[in-house]
């Protein structure tokens, strides 16, 4: 008996340490974001930057500092520290480099270790967006800043890794499934090891079965619950599969600026199939395609690029799932999952002007939430294979620990399992909502006026002797403007 409460009290205290870890790294997660964002999202960015940095810490590519470092860049670009923002976007890249390698080494046992409590413990794991748009931020620091060869590279890296994205998202998938079928062997020969224990001890309780896992991850009630729960995640008219228009578009309108034609129409032809409303986009591609046939144009443009509103963030919805626990009788219990919450733009458009006459508006060229959307649902198999295996596991442990300790071992198992019942919610919040875009005639006395629609006027001055492209940053209505000038 002595022994017996000995384990009880060593049981619980584990319980208890596993919750404090859980729960004090959440919360920690959720001041930082807080505190991210309201500066951000009001263009204080140098203020901002100083503070993910702070977050960050001095370790250099930390892995559990991937999100912090992903934020701490992109307010140091907005603040137009250009050079320190491709540093911390370097360190980004290098963790996503050993993530990516670990992916593709790693055994298929070490992705289930989130099922003792939930992903948000766990190091967080760049999307593919996210490494797409490190270097797609990093090319336009570059850019800006007139390093034209480092631009090229890292559009180049962009564009590369898109076409990897499709391995690698593969890869995780068969990871999983290897993991499903190692962790089923596991539960046979812990239920062949509980059966041989009973029979040492004399056990008069009936020998429990092993746990199916896949009879579990099949139920066809799970996805009618999740349907009715969450009828809009497939909701939306998706990009192809980890491409961004924002990224291929950007590119191609750098290597235009560097006539390189035939790679520019590649580029130009590729963002037009998946824009193909966008007038500017079909114009550049028609241009390019002249200047291929050895046409060339007499006048002078400017772009404008919007970066435009905020990108989506993740809340957390709760469902009772109906699962089987060692026998055809179904017990529901609690799962957590995320949900994309998207968020406002900053204006609808933006009007362009020259002698107080209006030219045109921005239109869109790129949604990030639709680039995000189609990643996330892509991924929601896999994040909600994880969420039941991690509840199973769980709800098996509770109750275990009913069956060995009693009430009163189901009842600390059960609080344990209802504390850590938790989805995943980190996520890039830095990002824009939309890109827009326009593009006019250089004007003749180089400045153009870009308006919002709330009336407040930006006078910029551009090069009345080349192309020049002007990008604009403004995350909500009424926050500071940040726009840099970049010729060509």
């Amino acid at each position: 008996m002595v022994k017996k409460l000995i384990r009880l009290n060593l049981s619980c205290l584990l319980l208890f340490i596993l919750f404090t870890l859980s729960f004090g790294c959440s919360a920690m997660h959720n001041r930082e974001r807080a505190a991210f964002n309201k500066l951000y999202n009001s263009g204080k960015y140098t203020e901002v930057a100083a503070i993910a940095l702070k977050n960050k810490g001095n370790e250099k590519s930390d892995p559990s500092k991937l999100l912090q470092s992903m934020q701490a860049s992109t307010a140091l670009r907005y603040s137009k520290q250009y050079t320190e923002s491709s540093s911390v976007f370097d360190e980004c890249e290098d963790i996503i480099k050993v993530q990516n390698e670990k992916l593709m080494a790693q055994n298929a046992m070490s992705n289930v270790g989130a099922v003792l409590v939930n992903d948000s413990v766990l190091d967080y794991t760049g999307s593919e967006y996210d490494g797409i748009m490190i270097n797609t931020y990093k090319a336009l620091n570059f850019w800006q800043s007139g390093q034209n060869d480092l631009a090229r590279i890292e559009f180049n890296r962009a564009l590369e890794r898109q076409r990897r994205a499709k391995e690698r998202f593969a890869a995780k998938i068969q990871q999983q499934k290897e993991a499903i079928e190692k962790k089923q062997e596991e539960e046979k020969k812990n239920a062949e090891n509980q059966k041989i224990k009973d029979q040492k001890n004399k056990c008069q309780k009936a020998p429990l079965p092993p746990l199916d896992i896949q009879k579990n991850l099949n139920n066809p009630d799970i996805a009618t619950i999740l349907n009715d729960k969450y009828s809009n995640l497939y909701e939306f008219k998706a990009y192809p599969d980890f491409i961004n228009p924002f990224t291929t578009y950007m590119a191609g309108l750098f290597f235009m600026s560097q006539k390189d034609y035939k790679k520019a129409d590649d580029l130009l032809k590729e963002t037009y199939g998946m824009v193909e409303n966008n007038p500017i986009v079909a114009d550049d591609f028609a241009n390019v395609e002249k200047r291929l046939n050895g046409k060339k144009s007499n006048k002078d443009y400017v772009w404008i690029v919007f970066e435009n509103g905020l990108g989506p963030v993740k809340e957390e919805f709760r469902i009772d799932l109906p699962l089987f626990i060692f026998s055809d009788n179904v017990k529901y219990t609690g799962i957590a999952l995320p949900k994309l919450k998207l968020r406002n733009q900053a204006y609808p458009y933006l009007t362009l002007k020259n002698n107080d006459k209006d030219i045109c508006k921005t239109c869109e060229l790129a949604s990030m939430d639709r680039v995000v959307q189609t990643e996330f649902k892509n991924e929601y198999n896999l994040i909600l294979t994880r969420a039941i295996m991690c509840t199973l596991t769980k709800t098996c442990a509770q109750y275990m620990a009913n069956r060995k300790f009693g009430q009163l071992g189901g009842w600390a198992a059960a609080c344990y399992q209802a504390a850590t019942t938790a989805a995943d919610l980190r996520i890039w919040t830095a990002l824009p909502k939309d890109f827009q875009l326009a593009k006019v005639t250089t004007p003749s006395n180089g400045q153009l006026t870009i308006s919002t629609p709330s009336g407040k006027d930006i006078t910029v001055q551009v090069p009345q002797d080349s192309n020049s492209l002007i990008y604009l940053k403004i995350p909500t209505p009424g926050a500071k403007v940040v726009y840099d000038v970049v010729s060509f």
